[in-house]
């Protein structure tokens, strides 16, 4: 996989809430089953905090949280679409959907993650925030 990154815009609907991530040209995005993601049609794109950058929106960015409430899912309180969160899994970085990229990288795989399982499956997702 190249090593090569590029910088990324990830924004909510009505352009309120943007962000930026920087990301290699090929990218491996996780498919979550779990009931928020197949609600919200979300698709995974982790990254540490060291690669992610709220550009604007703070002032627009309400928060869901629910069972164990490590999880901040974070919306845009105007349109409603959620461009990224805090995950779980990865409390140390961010998960970014991959939708909400203005651009996309050139080369994406989309992979199943059993989010209905979460526990038994939720340490094969840690390294992706390091």
């Amino acid at each position: 996989m190249s090593t090569t990154e590029k910088s990324y815009i990830c924004s909510c609907h009505c352009g309120a809430v943007k962000a930026e991530c920087l990301l290699p040209d090929a990218i491996t995005v996780q498919e979550c089953n779990c009931s928020m993601c197949q609600k919200l049609g979300f698709q995974h794109i982790i990254v540490p905090t060291s690669r992610f950058r709220l550009i604007q929106g703070a002032d627009a960015i309400t928060t869901y949280t629910f069972n164990t409430g490590v999880a901040k899912h974070t919306f845009c309180s105007r349109c409603g679409v959620k461009p990224f969160y805090t995950p779980r899994s990865n409390p140390d970085g961010f998960s970014v959907n991959l939708r909400c990229l203005e651009t996309r990288p050139p080369r994406v795989t989309l992979e199943p993650f059993d989010g209905q399982n979460w526990e038994q499956h939720a340490d094969s997702l840690r390294h992706l925030s390091e």
